[in-house]
């Protein structure tokens, strides 16, 4: 006979922001088979070879089962989680009572795909009076998000599957994907004759070579080139000027700057050839539609906020908005970012952008001797120990803490110096979701069902809050029972007891995530009651996309919130028309306003400014966290899932590899002003000379079977620098760090 295999269950890939649909076989609490779910509205079927690996993320030997507590020499020992909650609750309280709520910070918000968590933690927070934030998004997107508020309100996804012409700025999706089903679309531009692609990279990515024309800037002079590139459209007259006069503002003081721009002198500084140059705007001019994509390359390099004001002139000037192929405003399921200006941290005074503290301010924010200083800290689902740059600083911040608090599925390197560390269930033991809702026409959510029971001693971070929550004693069982009793009736009566319950006591709108999961969370299927929160953000979306909502089939909030729970695939909640971004820009007059006077100081400031950051002791650019092939992030933790690049290579150029007598596989010393590191080398010829590149991912602390720890290849932030930051966004410059490069004695001759 033969032996059946289970059934195949749809979930999600966890390890980028696409977050693909896939279907599973389950074997003994293993990912035993992993295939692309042709069911999933967006990802089609499409996966790339990372998700084949995520059972080393389920399954590996750092897997916390037990709420650990810091003993006074270092060491950790197990508690029951009653006594955790506790403790951890009257900790918070104490540090509430005697300097303010506001003198607790919370990191994360959960890693890639991981987001439920973070809905629930605001409830537990805002009973503290804590509302301080910061997470990785901190450490790339709030420029971008900066110059976004003051353009149009909202953020913009291109449209690459149906675009004439695909820009990428510092972006390699083939290998770091961030769009749908990207190497089908990558290809399909490549092969499409009517089509083209235009890279601007210092590195000859996997994209690059697929590119029609690559602009291989020297690394960290991408605003000399992108003020190249907007000046061409003005000077050469190629801007859509019916589209300017009736859609946008600023335009007079925007093209007066970039009139100034000496287009030759400027492509000669960043290294491309200024025919090369004006041949690809000129491309982008003639086209039906463009769209174009930022991403680290540019967002963690000099000039960053800079190179998103001026990318963005490639498609405003041209008028590759509201149309299929171009540019678009989205809706989305939940905000990533808080709405309102620009606040200052209360310690170093740095920008707090989109209700974010840039991470590369936390070491300071704690360790200053400052009465606002951070005295305790939450750090659900990420690493800042790791991640953030100078890693050491970060790492002494966070043991100088009174209390520091970390929920995370693994011993990672935050955990090891947290006073209490609180084991969650994985990514496929519970119901989980992304915000990542980016795509227009058609968006997407996913509600991913757990693939099993949560790991005897961990608990889903909703449950993990709300045990917090109810410690602190801030909502009375009485208020709940009504709730609790009209979900059991159904959605309609919910919908109503809720509306009279928030009504008559508004101090229920502080807590509302507890109070949903506390009361609707109950009456949901087994296993879902952390979907809870999920019922009043589909209010919301259906009452802020009425129509969209409706086309994509959904009656009302209640009715998308039903489709969620039921859609094992996911579900498209909004489909819009291309008239509505116009509607979408969140500006009173529904125009994009371009006229940034920061960001036209700056374009003019180019003109005196260095191209190069380097210097006769650092004389080489490091990029520190290249997306590659077997890099993801800290999710996956165990070092076996890589089948190449065990150690992380540095890649170096053929040009620097010579002259320091350097061949594959011999040893390295790296230097920067932040530290050093050994690594193994690469010769390749994707690389620039004076440019050289480490991975992502790497030298995480992991026991092997046999007990033995390692770290493989290097840390990334050993070598970074907190002060070598973006001045108005406070994003890292990891991808641009001066660094030295010598042979290691002994090393292959």
């Amino acid at each position: 006979m033969t032996e059946q295999r289970p059934e195949w269950q749809p979930t999600a890939c966890i390890l980028c922001e696409c977050n693909c649909g896939i279907i599973v076989q389950v074997e003994d609490r293993r990912l035993a088979r992993i295939r692309g779910d042709k069911l999933h509205p967006a990802s089609q079927g499409y996966t790339c070879n990372k998700a084949l690996q995520l059972d080393h993320y389920q399954n590996n030997r750092n897997r916390l089962t037990s709420p650990m507590r810091r003993r006074p020499d270092g060491t950790y020992e197990p508690i029951d989680w009653d006594t955790a909650v506790t403790e951890i609750a009257a900790g918070f309280q104490a540090i509430a009572a005697a300097h303010g709520g506001d003198k607790i910070l919370y990191y994360g918000g959960g890693g890639q795909g991981n987001h439920l968590g973070g809905a629930y933690s605001g409830a537990f927070l805002k009973a503290l009076g804590s509302h301080h934030r910061s997470n990785a998004l901190a450490q790339e997107k709030t420029g971008e998000h900066w110059v976004d508020a003051q353009f149009y309100g909202g953020h913009t996804r291109g449209e690459f599957a149906h675009a004439e012409v695909s820009v990428f700025v510092g972006k390699n999706p083939w290998m770091s994907q961030s769009i749908p089903r990207a190497r089908v679309v990558l290809n399909e531009i490549a092969k499409d004759p009517q089509r083209s692609m235009i890279v601007i990279d210092p590195v000859v990515t996997d994209t690059a070579k697929m590119a029609d024309f690559h602009l291989r800037v020297q690394p960290g002079t991408d605003a000399w080139c992108l003020a190249a590139m907007a000046a061409v459209l003005v000077q050469e007259n190629l801007c859509n000027e019916t589209f300017l006069a009736e859609h946008v503002t600023g335009v007079d003081a925007v093209r007066a700057a970039l009139a100034e721009v000496p287009v030759g002198e400027y492509a000669r500084r960043c290294g491309v050839d200024e025919l090369q140059l004006r041949t690809a705007v000129r491309r982008i001019a003639a086209a039906e539609s463009v769209a174009v994509f930022e991403d680290l390359g540019v967002q963690q390099s000099p000039n960053s906020t800079l190179c998103s004001y001026l990318n963005k002139m490639l498609w405003i000037l041209t008028g590759n908005f509201a149309k299929r192929g171009g540019q678009h405003l989205h809706s989305s399921f939940a905000p990533l970012f808080r709405t309102g200006g620009v606040g200052r941290t209360p310690v170093t005074g740095a920008p707090i952008i989109g209700g974010l503290i840039p991470a590369n301010v936390v070491g300071e924010e704690i360790l200053t001797d400052h009465p606002a200083r951070f005295r305790a800290m939450v750090v659900e689902s990420s690493n800042p120990a790791h991640s953030i740059a100078d890693s050491g600083t970060v790492a002494r911040a966070l043991t100088s803490l009174e209390l520091l608090v970390v929920i995370d599925v693994a011993m990672t390197e935050t955990a090891r110096l947290a006073h209490y560390v609180l084991p969650a269930a994985s990514q496929f033991e519970k119901a989980e979701a992304t915000f990542f809702n980016l795509e227009f026409p058609h968006n997407t959510f996913h509600l991913r069902h757990p693939l099993m029971e949560p790991l005897p001693g961990t608990l889903p971070e909703p449950e993990i809050w709300a045990r917090l929550t109810r410690a602190l004693g801030v909502v009375d069982e009485s208020e709940l029972a009504p709730l609790r009793a009209a979900a059991g009736q159904g959605l309609p009566a919910f919908t109503n007891a809720f509306l009279a319950a928030v009504t008559a006591n508004p101090n229920l709108n502080k807590v509302l995530p507890f109070v949903l999961y506390e009361t609707l969370g109950a009456a949901l299927p087994h296993g879902l009651s952390g979907a809870a929160a999920l019922w009043g953000l589909a209010q919301k979306t259906a009452m802020a996309y009425p129509d969209a909502v409706r086309r994509a089939g959904h009656a009302d909030g209640n009715a998308l919130f039903t489709a969620i729970l039921e859609g094992r695939s996911g579900v498209t909640f909004t489909v819009h028309e291309y008239d509505d971004d116009f509607a979408l820009i969140g500006r009173p007059d529904h125009k994009i306003a371009v006229e940034i006077p920061e960001m036209l100081t700056e374009l003019r400031g180019l003109m005196d400014a260095p191209t190069r950051l380097t210097d006769a002791e650092f004389p080489i650019v490091l990029s520190a966290g290249e997306r590659r092939a077997f890099t993801a992030n800290d999710i996956i933790r165990d070092p076996g899932w890589r089948k190449r690049d065990t150690d992380g290579a540095l890649r170096i150029s053929v040009e620097d590899a010579g002259e320091l007598e350097l061949a594959d596989g011999d040893r390295v010393r790296i230097t920067t002003a932040a530290g050093t590191a050994e690594a193994t080398v690469e010769v390749s010829a994707a690389m620039l000379p004076g440019h050289v590149s480490l991975p992502n991912g790497y030298g995480l602390d992991f026991v092997d079977a046999d007990g033995s720890a390692q770290r493989p290849g290097v840390a990334p932030n050993s070598l970074t620098a907190s002060s070598w930051r973006d001045a108005y966004a406070g994003t890292p410059w990891h991808k641009h760090v001066p660094a030295r490069i010598e042979k290691m004695a002994g090393a292959r001759p």
